[in-house]
């Protein structure tokens, strides 16, 4: 798992630092091609149920499961980028929701909302506590700002195959009294919506949006439980997706 959760942070981060006005999301998805066969290993994504791109490439409203085109990306524009593989058997999953250029306040605030939210439930993402104060975490940094929650899709569990149980939701009412032991590893990956968390998904049975046209993020972690303080394992080099929120 450690493996394989390194080698999604180091073409996760990599990818990440070519996003710039101009640029497509095939070629994005060409890239962690590229350097997924260089590490020997396989995108997890790739073929999944029929997905027909290594990365999930969702811009603006899209919240997750974007597929990659020729679509070029546009100052003011933020992308969702979902990334996994599969390495020795074993899977790592992350997400990180990227700036193109300079975007507007709002998106600042949402993004920033949004990974706070990912890291307030990895800190409270140890043994003997339970999906509910995973679900709490993310509430309470993300309702006071009236976000939506999306409650269509949710974290899960990860190991030798890229969805295990449990199902992670990120809002209480739907998170189970489920006791987390020290070994488990698990995906955590709020989707925050900048209006509504209602979710339609487009005529291509993939491309999931927000109803009502607002922006979305996502961030995700692969991690293991401990008895103690959990270990990120797909985390970039410096902590915190690199310092890449540092400027939001």
């Amino acid at each position: 798992m450690r493996g394989a959760g390194k080698c999604v942070s180091k073409i996760l981060s990599t990818i990440a630092k070519e996003v710039r006005p101009g640029i497509s999301l095939l070629e994005l998805d060409q890239q962690a091609k590229d350097l997924a066969a260089q590490m020997g290993v396989k995108c997890a994504f790739l073929g999944y149920m029929g997905f027909p791109g290594a990365v999930c490439t969702s811009v603006n409203d899209q919240i997750v499961h974007g597929i990659p085109t020729g679509r070029r990306l546009e100052e003011g524009d933020v992308v969702g980028l979902d990334f996994g593989v599969v390495k020795d058997g074993f899977y790592g999953d992350s997400a990180v929701t990227i700036p193109v250029g300079k975007i507007s306040d709002d998106a600042k605030k949402l993004l920033k909302a949004t990974a706070q939210s990912l890291y307030a439930a990895i800190e409270v993402s140890r043994a003997g506590n339970t999906l509910k104060d995973i679900a709490r975490a993310i509430e309470g940094v993300v309702k006071p700002h009236g976000y939506g929650i999306v409650r269509d899709f949710v974290g899960h569990g990860i190991g030798t195959k890229l969805h295990e149980d449990p199902q992670i939701p990120n809002y209480v009412a739907g998170a189970q009294p489920f006791t987390l032991r020290a070994g488990m590893t698990i995906a955590i990956e709020p989707m925050i919506n900048g209006g509504s968390e209602f979710v339609k998904v487009l005529d291509d049975k993939w491309t999931a949006v927000t109803e009502d046209g607002s922006l979305s993020a996502h961030y995700e972690h692969s991690l293991v439980i401990t008895d103690g303080e959990p270990e990120i394992l797909t985390e970039w080099e410096g902590g915190r997706f690199g310092g890449l929120l540092d400027s939001l």
